[in-house]
């Protein structure tokens, strides 16, 4: 995939996992991530040109959970960090949020609860929201330009609720005389 027209340069496409962060400052970078209930959150310094993007998959960890980075509240900070260590400033931090789809009609709603945590981070934080798209049934592909903060999403599917299938027909009970 290339970058428009009027950039002569390849796009470097970078692909951000479940418990994964990146951060980079070149116009040529693009991150990208596909989210069902996960999170994604892309911040930016935009006079430093730089930004980042994580992808949590649930907002707060067990006392047992090993894998930290999956969770919300070290995934933000492991980003925040990097940048910080990039050159960013963290008064000058801007943010944009996707995710949050309830994926499973009938289960708890992890997404709403992702969001939720991302929102309330933030707030916490004093980064400002300029964009979210939280929630709904769709899963999304994100793709985020760094260095200029631009955003892009596209909606992928929405839940399909599948009913149980009706009871077989029970066979008519009385005097019937079956003939073959």
């Amino acid at each position: 995939m290339t970058a428009p027209a009027d950039s002569a340069r390849p796009e470097r496409l970078i692909h951000i996992i479940q418990g994964d962060y990146a951060v980079a400052r070149d116009d040529s970078s693009v991150m990208t991530a596909i989210l069902g209930s996960c999170v994604a959150a892309c911040l930016r310094d935009p006079i430093a040109g730089v930004g980042g993007m994580n992808h949590f998959l649930l907002p707060e960890a067990r006392a047992s959970s090993s894998d930290q980075v999956l969770y919300g509240a070290q995934s933000m900070e492991l980003l925040i960090n990097a940048l910080l260590k990039a050159g960013a400033r963290k008064e000058r931090l801007e943010a944009k949020i996707f995710g949050g789809a309830r994926m499973i009609a009938g289960l708890s709603d992890i997404g709403q609860s992702n969001g939720e945590f991302a929102r309330r981070f933030l707030r916490d934080e004093g980064i400002p929201c300029l964009a979210e798209s939280i929630g709904g049934t769709k899963a999304r592909r994100i793709r985020f330009w760094p260095a200029s903060g631009r955003a892009k999403q596209m909606l992928l599917g929405s839940v399909r609720t599948v009913e149980p299938a009706p009871p077989p027909p029970q066979p008519a009970i009385g005097n019937d005389v079956e003939l073959f």
